[in-house]
């Protein structure tokens, strides 16, 4: 098998920016803990951060399916750099589709937390 072969055997489905949907972005984001994973993603501007950097109170499965609900929704892209899985925020996209949105949620979610004292 090639290096091309194997890089696109690994390769992670995403929706193309036209097929986001606006009621899938809002049931991703719908959750505590995808909601965290997002602010996280948020919060490093671009970067990419791997699933393991994620400190979630939650099963290695569960954190799976979570990642999983974000990247087929179009919240998240998700790519293998060697064994690791990185994540980045699909920013560009949702604020090209549904401007404000994005920068409404995190506002909202980070003054919740403010006033839940969740940090």
């Amino acid at each position: 098998m090639t290096s091309t072969a194997a890089a696109d055997a690994r390769a992670l489905p995403h929706p193309a920016r036209e097929e986001i949907r606006l009621e899938a972005v809002l049931h991703a984001l719908s959750d505590p803990m995808r909601l965290r994973i997002v602010r996280e993603l948020a919060a490093v501007s671009g970067d990419e951060l791997s699933c393991s950097h994620f400190d979630l109170p939650i099963t290695k499965s569960t954190t799976t399916h979570h990642f999983r609900v974000l990247r087929e929704s179009g919240v998240i892209r998700q790519t293998y750099r060697g064994t690791a899985k990185m994540n980045s925020l699909r920013a560009n996209d949702l604020n090209g589709l549904f401007p404000g949105l994005l920068g409404a949620l995190l506002v909202s979610a980070d003054r919740q937390a403010a006033r839940l004292g969740e940090g």
